[in-house]
């Protein structure tokens, strides 16, 4: 892609927005895209034509889990393509900039036709539509909170990195039984995107671009959906809260800015320069310093959810969730904190 997006003329230009300060080609949302993707095709092909050679790679203890893997795979595929949907939106995007209300209606309906196809949270409610309406809002936010977060070099890739390595250690350590499918997507997640950071670590030789932010931010939305992170079986209501946890930094970003634009009375997908890690630059940071930052704060919180699975209640849930709550009203006290040379 680095290659070929010159070529194509999807190159990403300097602007006052921006931190870069030389042309650089975009397109590894489409790199991402196929390191995902292509061997799902594989994975898919080799289930469907050759179950048995398949079951004769598997070991025992994961044979058990293969018929349930078949069952699934058509509920996997509907977040694909939805998510894929989306990457060609965020690459029509790239080319040309689309006004954010038509990119926000194709969110939302793609979120309601993976929603429609089964992939939908509870909430411990018996109503399906709240069910729904709550799980289409999270599809929505997450897939602009990871479009957010691409505004420094592997700042947002570094994150989905982070996030997903830690899902699929929940996913194969969740009580009950391990969710072996969720968890393998994830680390297949994570092994495109380690690929990527490659060459977009600063200086940057590529960028992911709307259609890889649109992807992954999709794409982690749906695991998390589908990972059912409480089991009814072995009890634990408080596990609910691991995802929040995990993915609090990102979440805390957008609705900052959010709330910061609509303060000023601007759009909210107005594009500016006030998210944490630009806060963290105006502060005097390095730029890798500030997205290293952000890494670690992601990390620590991540580490929080991952403590939801190892507390027995939900007064001992209390001490991860305190923690995940200090590291965000740090971001907060960082945020406000006047930058070199102000008063």
């Amino acid at each position: 892609m680095r290659w070929l997006a010159p070529r194509w003329g999807l190159i990403d230009h300097p602007a006052a927005r921006k931190v870069h300060v030389t042309p650089t080609p975009l397109g590894g949302g489409i790199a991402i895209w196929c390191g995902v993707v292509v061997p799902l095709v594989v994975m898919t092909a080799l289930l469907w034509g050759m179950p048995q050679t398949v079951a004769a790679w598997l070991p025992g203890s994961l044979m058990n889990y293969l018929p349930g893997a078949m069952e699934r795979l058509p509920q996997l595929w509907a977040v694909i393509g939805a998510a894929s949907v989306l990457a060609c939106l965020g690459l029509c995007d790239d080319f040309r900039p689309i006004a954010w209300q038509p990119r926000l209606a194709v969110q939302i309906l793609s979120a309601t036709l993976v929603v429609c196809c089964g992939v939908r949270a509870s909430f411990f409610v018996e109503s399906a539509l709240i069910g729904g309406v709550v799980t289409v809002a999270w599809f929505v936010v997450l897939v602009n909170s990871f479009n957010f977060l691409d505004n420094m070099d592997g700042l947002s890739g570094g994150i989905a990195l982070i996030v997903s390595c830690i899902f699929a250690v929940m996913m194969l350590g969740a009580p009950g039984e391990p969710r072996w499918l969720v968890a393998g997507f994830f680390l297949l997640l994570a092994g495109a995107l380690l690929g990527f950071l490659l060459h977009n670590w600063s200086p940057a030789r590529i960028f992911m671009g709307d259609s890889g932010s649109y992807f992954i931010g999709f794409s982690i939305a749906a695991m998390t959906v589908l990972g059912t992170f409480y089991s009814p079986e072995v009890g634990h209501q408080h596990v609910i809260l691991a995802p929040l946890c995990v993915l609090a930094v990102p979440l805390y970003d957008i609705c900052s800015v959010v709330w910061i634009r609509l303060r000023e009375g601007r759009s909210p997908f107005q594009p500016d320069k006030r998210h944490f890690s630009h806060r963290l630059v105006a502060m005097g940071f390095h730029k890798v310093t500030a997205v290293l930052t952000v890494h670690l704060a992601t990390f620590t919180t991540g580490l929080g959810g991952l403590a939801l699975y190892v507390v027995p209640s939900w007064t001992a849930a209390m001490i991860p969730v305190a923690m995940v709550v200090c590291v965000i009203l740090m971001i907060a006290i960082l945020e406000q904190s006047p930058g070199p040379g102000a008063p």
